[in-house]
């Protein structure tokens, strides 16, 4: 006798052959959980929220060597702290501009007002800032070429030191939303960056994790203890951010271990990884949250960026 067969009904009409029931898909891959991670980051409401300052949390961004990852570390912790619906403006005082490209602005436009002006006091804050189309919270007041000479036309002009300071008016932040600002310096310890240390009430140092971590740190110090004596007593260092971080090598859990047991606390429990699309990001004009959500940069920044609001607030309730 024939054997039955299953694809075909007892109308004598062939069905096919039924599929095979398919195993439940899950995250099982890299690439998967990526992908996951970053649905639920562009997801509106995905990141969650965090509390807000009771007043704008001014923050100066510097280190005078150069490639700490300390412009990428300003655009990012920005870009996190925006996904999770706190407003936050990025002041680019480096006269390459790179804050502006990272966070789509395009600082090259002529006759755009920028943060050049402001310091003359040619245009007012409320003239130069402008939105960055990555995020509705994210602000920028962008940098030109021509901030390069700005250090040697302050050099006559009175009160040289607080120029940024005497610019931001907290009435436009206030109208504005902004809970952070974040002023990103230039490489060096400068005029414009003795301005960001006076506009601003904390320092935060990007450091990274590779051999002479620690170089130049000592005179950052040093210049902000000068500050904090003539200029600005409210300076103070509250942040360390470990950056570039290869776990494959056993010389970046030295220095790490090394700068957690210089600064202590002040030294973020996050950090950054040694990471190629972190530093593919800027060239399209994006930050990483936004060039890829769900990779390990991206996600060490929004850690970063959520440890850094929630430990404002700690201090504050000390």
């Amino acid at each position: 006798m024939p054997k039955h067969d299953k694809s075909v009904s007892p109308d004598g009409v062939s069905r096919g052959t039924p599929p095979e029931p398919q195993a439940p898909v899950f995250a099982d891959t890299p690439i998967a959980a990526a992908a996951e991670r970053a649905s639920q980051i562009l997801t509106p409401g995905g990141a969650g929220t965090l509390p807000r300052p009771p007043a704008p949390r001014i923050m100066t961004v510097a280190n005078q060597k150069g490639g700490v990852g300390k412009t990428t570390s300003a655009v990012n912790l920005a870009a996190g702290l925006a996904l999770h619906g706190l407003g936050v403006l990025v002041i680019d005082l480096d006269p390459q501009g790179n804050a502006s490209t990272a966070l789509g602005i395009d600082h090259r436009k002529p006759g755009i007002a920028s943060v050049y002006e402001m310091l003359l006091d040619d245009v007012s804050l409320r003239d130069a800032i402008q939105r960055s189309p990555s995020n509705d919270n994210l602000y920028c007041v962008p940098s030109t070429l021509d901030l390069a000479g700005a250090e040697i036309e302050l050099v006559s002009v009175v009160a040289r030191e607080s120029r940024l300071r005497n610019s931001l008016d907290l009435d436009v932040l206030t109208e504005f939303g902004i809970d952070y600002v974040l002023i990103d310096c230039p490489p060096s310890l400068g005029l414009l960056t003795v301005n960001a240390m006076v506009a601003a009430r904390e320092v935060l140092i990007p450091i990274q994790c590779e051999y002479y971590a620690l170089e130049g740190v000592g005179q950052l110090l040093r210049n902000i203890e000068l500050v904090q004596a003539h200029l600005n007593r409210d300076l103070h260092v509250s942040t360390i951010l470990l950056t570039m971080y290869d776990g494959r090598t056993k010389l970046a859990d030295q220095v790490a271990a090394e700068v957690r047991s210089h600064f202590g606390g002040k030294v973020l429990q996050t950090i950054i990884p040694r990471s190629v699309k972190v530093s593919e990001a800027p060239g399209f004009g994006m930050t990483i949250v936004e060039y890829d959500p769900g990779s390990r940069g991206a996600m060490s920044y929004l850690d970063a960026a959520r440890e850094l609001a929630l430990q404002g607030v700690k201090e504050k309730a000390q």
